[in-house]
This record gives C-alpha cells, structure tokens and sequence, in this order.
C-alpha cells in the first residue's frame, strides 16, 4: 500500500456517462412566464411601492417581509442586473457559460462546494417563512425580466429560490475562494489543458482586506446617544444601498451585496450592524495519506482506511463558437471536505462553513433585531464564518463580536498550515459557544472597533486578553488603521455624528509616521561626499516638515506613497517568505540603502510622469467611473476627480487603493471606502452615508455618479431614513413593473 497521485486513477467512463444523464444543466432559454405566473406578479406587484429619492435610493415597502423582498431585488436589478447575475454566475458555478473555458476551474470550485440537487433539498426543508421570502426573491427576479425584454442575460434567463441558499452571506471574498484555482487545476485537469493565465501585479497595487467599524456608547456622545460607523472596504460598486420596510416589523437600511436579499451591513430603527473581515481561522486544511487497495481509494484515518466518496461534476462552458459544451469531472472528498489539491505526496483536503439554510437565517433575522439580546440570539445561529461584528443600539449598549462559526480545535497544532488528517486529534470538535470566542460588550472605555486587525485593541484596556484564548483565534495581528483608530478614539468625550465622521476620514498616515523619519535619518547619516546627498536634498526636504497627513494639495504624501510603493515592492516578498512584517522590514536597520534607493527611484518617477517631484497628491490620485461594466477602464485623458486620502496600506481610516494602469500615469481606485455610513440611535435613529460613484450602474442615469464629488470629499449625504425626511426629495413612486 503506497501513497499515491490523481494521475493514474481516473474514474470510470461509466461514471461519466452516468453524470451526463443525472447532472442537469440549464443550457436551454427559459421559456416565456404562464399566465399564472404572470398574473401572481403583477398580483405582488401591487402590494409594493418603490420610492426612489433624489439619489435613486429605493425606499422600498411591502404589505408582509416576502412582498418587500420582491421589491427590493426588483429595484436591485433595475439599477444593476448585470451584477446581480454576475454574483450568481460566480455562486452557482456557471461563469464559464459566460465566460467560456478560461472559467471552468473558477466554477468547479464553486461545485465542489454548492450543488443544485442538495440546494433544491435543503429549499424543500427550509421553514416556510423563509421559502417564501425565496419564492418572492426569484418572483422579483423574473418579473424583472418579463417586464424588460430588452434586458438579455448572459446565462440565468430563470431564477429559482432554491438558488438564493448558494449565496447566503454577503461578504466580499467569501471561504471558498480559498482554494487556489491554479493548484485546483493542477489536481484535477489534464496535462493538454492550458495553464491559467497568471495575472502580474505589483504587491503595493494589492489593497489590504478590509473594513472599518466603531462603536460609541452613549457617555461619550454629545446627545447620550449611542453611534455607530459603517465603512465597509470592498471593491467599487460591490452593493446596492436601499432601504426595505414592511408592514410587518421589517425597516432597515444599508448596504446590500448585489442579488442578495437581506441588508448586509446597516440598522434598523433600533439596532445596527457592521461587519469587517476577520483574521480568526476558520478555514482548514487537512494532509490526507492516500492508499490504493484492491483497485480502489482510502485514506488513513487513525488506525483504519476510509474509503473516499466521489462526486461527479459537470461545468457546461461556452466555446469559441458561441456554442455550449461540457467537462466532467470527478470529485474526491475525505470527511473534512473536498480534496482541493496535492502537496508533499499528500491530498489536501479542505473544511469550511457550509450551513446555506442557517446562514441565510442568521442574514435576515439580525435585521430584524431589537436590541442586543435579541441579536445575540440570532447570532446563536453560528452561521457566520468570515465576519467580526461591531454592534449599537438604542438602548445604549455596544459590542464587539468575533465570528460565531469558530470551530474547536486543538490548540496543540497548527492550523495555519495543513494538519496530518490521520489524526483524529486534528478534527474539528463541534463549534465553539458564543462566549468563548473573543468579545467586548460595553466597556468602561465607552468604545470598540475594528479595522481587520486582532479583537485584542478593539476596546483599550477593556480589550480580550489573547492569553486567554488560542492562537486559532487570530491570524492577522495589529495593524496600521488599528493604532489610527485608537489615536482618534482615545480621551473625545464628545462625539457627534459629525465628530464621528471627522474621525472616519482623519488624514493620519501612522505607518509613514514611523518609516519617513528612519528615512530622513538614513539620509543624515551619509557622508557628506555621497552623491546621494545632493540626489535627494529636495526630496528630503520635502518629507522633513510633514506632519504625515493626507490633503489634495499634499506633495509630500505623493512623494511618501511613491516611495513607500517602491519598498513595499521590494521588501514584501522576502519578508513574507521569512514570517516578517512587512512594515519591520521596511524599517530594519539593514534596511538603509534600500530605503534611500527607493526614494531616489520614486523621484525619477515622478520626475518622468509628472514633471516634477514636487506633485500634489489630488493630481496623482483620482477617481473614475468612465463606464459600468464589471472591470471598467482608466483613461488619464477622461473626466476624473481628485482623491486625498490614501491606501489603508499607510493607515489611512478613509482607504483609497488605487494604482497606475495600463497606459496611465495617474492613480485610479478600484477598491477601499464604498459604502460609508454613520448613525445616531436617539428617539429617532438618524444617519448620514455615501456611495462611491452613485446608485445606478447605467452610465446614462442622473445617478451613475452623482455623489462622486462628495465621496471624494467625505461629505456624506443625509439619509431619508423617516417618510417625513423624503418630503421634497422624491423623484419617483411606483409599483413594480410600471
């Protein structure tokens, strides 16, 4: 018995055949709605209103939650379509009928982990409040369609409820993306197929993960009044913003993922939520050993063989010829989940979150929550794996809250890297309870946050202690926005939702506080017959004076973030391969002639684009929205506006990633503040937000990108939270379908 590679044991071509016959696949165009359906929609429809406000939010209100659900993804779809059908072509694991072959192992990650037949099953035995929330939300989907003719999708002509359980959580870069399509490729293509194209960029163009969220209780507002900061970092134009009420209790607002239907990060009349990425581990890998015996498959599970089960999986794609045509393949799976790759002579396997019906439960009800308590009991759900949760409410209380979905392990092992799946002691042993995962709930500093960094700063000295818990509980440690919020939250007594959001947008640089003067002093130290001394005179002098904030006009934050870009390129592989910061190895005293090397090829390069490098930095960075297609382009010869704040990179709470293009100079942001919101939980919950670009994705509405300028400005709008807000900002009141 020996361990073995995927090579040599191919399925049987009978199995294939037979998941030909068994796996269906949705080639063919919907047919035309019945009558039926036709008359229950319109039915629905009349049960729904839509008001859209002067920046094309909908405010949209339905007679029971199911009614509301059928407008609010109506809505959706009238502004974007194109990405609500994107996000379930990535979910369902059908890009490549859209996309073509290049797309097949993007989709059958997707497979391995979401199948139709299962999620058909798991519809029938979801309660029947929400299969008819599911039903609304496929209603409002395909009366979208009837209703628009002109509108052609590139694959999902029909929508399904059952198809609302592959897309339960909200977050931007869900578990599943984990696995790396390339070594996935390797594991389970053949050797004629063609490499996936590797796309090249520089590590300063990789904007860190993330979001920022704070709460403050009542003792240090202004009012008595406790608030709450929603600033999710994803990439532009990732959700829709609206407003969804019912007759039946249902009233928030917020952010919604494109295609979902539930608020993802926002409030209600009384309670609000925000989510940031967490650094917890809660995805593992698992070194299966492979034995072959009598012609079939096991792995070694303690003293036993356990047979792997297989799955057969089709991914239909698009061929050059506009024709479809399909790639079967078949599935390997150890108890701990799929086998996702090979490395060291092993099988890996890999374990995750995959509860759809408790997922899409915990989505929903937590926006319908009335306080803390009530929150923490749909949290008691667990069925959020990927997310910390910064909580407020109007009864005072705030809270910091790690993931729910924590799996228990032995703290023995490392889980960072793949565990001998043999061992039984490396398995998963049930979900951890509430309270033994990191959390803060109003402490007596009167604050919590977060910015991707680990919970043990989220509340100062009131803090979780990470002696007492185990290493699993974090992987990403402090981080520059981490010491930024706690410099602008420490000793204000008085904040006001203004005050709060002057916070949001302070323009520190704390990483270029601690680099930019071990620069300056590199440069004191040369001697004084080094060419580099006259080299860099100006420049140095430019940095010297700088009080290491961000402004439109600032030519030394240019300056520091080309320099800074330049050392990050060169220091972070090196530092990452050895397990150092990158931060410290950029400050490392044997870091000198790199640091002064990099200032002078910054220099050259400023030189070069922009004819000086004495730039300000709003002629460098800007924001531009030429078109609305998923992956737009960057022109430096088009419309575009000045940005002053700064890649979360340097600790800038206002994150900003932007990079030069192909054929630019200029930096362009793609990702980092999208959606920012700040709000008030008094008598009456009132909120201030902004969108970056606007609300519509269709470049010929009003509000494609009519709150560009204050997005870039941080000038947020207020929010038409109460009917009587709406009086004299309504543009349009429909039913669906009009």
């Amino acid at each position: 018995m020996t361990s073995t590679t995927p090579a040599g044991y191919r399925v049987a071509r009978a199995l294939c055949l037979l998941a030909l016959l068994t796996v269906g696949v949705e080639f063919a165009q919907a047919s035309a709605p019945s009558a039926a359906e036709q008359a229950r929609w319109q039915r629905q429809a009349q049960a729904v209103t839509i008001t859209r406000d002067d920046w094309g939010i909908a405010h949209v209100h339905g007679s029971s939650d199911a009614d509301a659900v059928f407008g609010m993804i109506y809505a959706q779809a009238e502004d974007d379509f194109n990405r609500v059908e994107n996000n379930y072509l990535l979910a369902l694991g059908r890009m490549a009928e859209a996309e073509g072959e290049s797309a097949i192992w993007l989709d059958l990650r997707q497979k391995l982990f979401i199948d139709p037949l299962e999620l058909k099953k798991l519809y029938a035995q979801s309660p029947d409040w929400l299969q008819a929330l599911m039903n609304a939300w496929a209603d409002g989907l395909n009366y979208y369609l009837a209703s628009h003719p002109e509108v052609q999708p590139r694959v999902i002509a029909r929508f399904e409820p059952w198809m609302a359980l592959s897309f339960t959580e909200g977050s931007i870069g869900g578990d599943i993306e984990r696995v790396s399509l390339s070594q996935l490729q390797a594991f389970y293509g053949k050797p004629e197929d063609k490499p996936l194209a590797q796309v090249t960029m520089q590590p300063s163009w990789i904007e860190p993960t993330g979001s920022n969220g704070i709460a403050i209780a009542p003792k240090l507002t202004a009012d008595g009044h406790a608030l709450l900061l929603i600033n999710p970092h994803t990439s532009f134009f990732f959700r829709s913003e609206l407003q969804m009420s019912s007759d039946a209790g249902l009233d928030a607002y917020g952010a919604v993922t494109w295609g979902q239907f539930f608020v993802y990060q926002g409030f209600n009349r009384h309670t609000g939520w925000m989510h940031t990425s967490t650094g917890a581990d809660v995805v593992d890998e698992f070194a299966e050993t492979i034995v072959r015996k009598d012609g079939k498959l096991f792995y070694r599970y303690g003293d036993a063989l356990r047979a792997l089960t297989t799955r057969a999986i089709s991914v239909p794609y698009r061929g050059k010829d506009g024709s479809l045509a399909q790639r079967t393949f078949t599935a390997w799976f150890s108890h701990h989940g799929p086998i996702v790759r090979a490395a060291d002579g092993k099988w890996i396997a890999i374990a995750l979150m995959n509860t759809p019906i408790p997922a899409l439960k915990q989505s929903w009800l937590r926006t319908k929550t009335s306080d803390y308590a009530s929150y923490l009991k749909v949290a008691e759900l667990k069925a959020n794996s990927s997310n910390n949760t910064l909580f407020a409410d109007d009864n005072g209380e705030i809270a910091y809250l790690h993931p729910q979905f924590i799996p228990k392990r032995d703290d023995r092992f490392d889980y960072t890297r793949p565990v001998d799946g043999s061992d039984p002691a490396t398995d998963w042993q049930g979900l951890l309870p509430l309270d033994a995962a990191p959390h803060v709930v109003n402490p007596a500093n009167g604050w919590v946050f977060n910015t991707n960094n680990w919970p043990y700063s989220a509340a100062a000295e009131n803090s979780p202690k990470p002696a007492d818990y185990p290493r699993y509980m974090d992987t990403f440690g402090e981080n520059p926005r981490g010491l930024h919020a706690t410099r602008v939250l420490s000793g204000q007594t008085d904040f006001t939702l203004a005050a709060l959001i002057s916070a949001a947008f302070d323009p520190y640089l704390p990483a270029f506080a601690r680099l930019i003067p071990i620069l300056i002093a590199d440069y004191d130290a040369l001697p004084p017959t080094d060419p580099l001394r006259a080299q860099l005179a100006g420049p140095i002098a430019l940095l010297r004076p700088w009080d290491f904030r961000w402004g439109i006009a600032s030519m030394p934050t240019t300056l520091a973030v080309f320099w800074g870009d330049t050392l990050w390129d060169q220091t972070s592989k090196a530092a990452t391969r050895n397990g150092v910061s990158i931060y410290d190895a950029m400050a490392a005293d044997a870091g000198t002639p790199a640091r002064l090397n990099a200032l002078l090829q910054a220099s050259q390069r400023l030189q070069d684009d922009f004819g000086s490098w004495g730039v300000p930095w709003g002629e460098v960075n800007r924001f531009q929205r030429i078109n609305g297609e998923l992956q737009q382009p960057f022109d430096d010869s088009k419309p575009s506006i000045p940005v002053p704040f700064t890649s979360a990179r340097w600790g800038s709470l206002a994150s900003f990633g932007a990079h030069r293009w192909p054929g630019t100079k200029r930096y362009y942001g793609t990702s980092g503040n999208s959606f920012v919101a700040v709000v008030e939980f008094g008598p009456k919950v009132h909120a201030r937000a902004i969108t970056a670009g606007g609300e519509s994705g269709h470049p010929d509405s009003p509000h494609f990108n009519d709150q560009a300028e204050r997005y870039t400005t941080g000038n947020l709008r207020e929010v038409y939270f109460w009917p009587e807000q709406r009086e004299g900002h309504i543009e349009r009141v429909y039913h669906p379908g009009q």
